[in-house]
């Protein structure tokens, strides 16, 4: 079952301008060390903090609290598994609303989506519970 589904678009240009101008400030208080670590070894900085930007405002939509309700920027993490596909880790105040939302016996599934195409970069994330012992788990 489908608990939470959130998109979110993000102007690359405004990404670039709050780096130019804030630059450490604003990545440490959005990023955390893996993701910045990640964007800052790309020749494009901008775009790919900008994804990453964008899972993170989805994902808040998807939790069903926004940037609020005890749910950080610094909660939400963009991870690449093995393979490169991108999932989300969550900590602190977002995991514990993505623990509350979560119906007993079900286990949680998180999909997410990123791409841009400049000047715009987008995210999807959806929630999915999924019933344990069901295999798909």
């Amino acid at each position: 079952m489908i608990l939470g589904i959130g998109s979110d678009l993000c102007d690359i240009r405004r990404i670039e301008k709050s780096l130019g101008r804030y630059g450490d400030r604003f990545t440490h208080r959005v990023f955390t060390d893996a993701e910045r670590a990640k964007c800052d070894s790309r020749a494009a900085k901008a775009p790919s903090y900008a994804r990453r930007f964008a899972a993170k405002e989805a994902c808040a939509k998807a939790l069903g609290t926004g940037i609020s309700a005890g749910v950080f920027w610094r909660d939400m993490e963009v991870v690449n598994l093995p393979g490169g596909r991108p999932t989300l880790r969550l900590t602190g105040g977002a995991a514990a609303q993505l623990v509350a939302m979560t119906p007993p016996g079900h286990a949680i599934k998180l999909h997410i989506t990123l791409t841009d195409d400049p000047p715009m970069a987008q995210a999807f994330v959806i929630i999915e519970a999924v019933p344990l012992g069901t295999g798909e788990s």
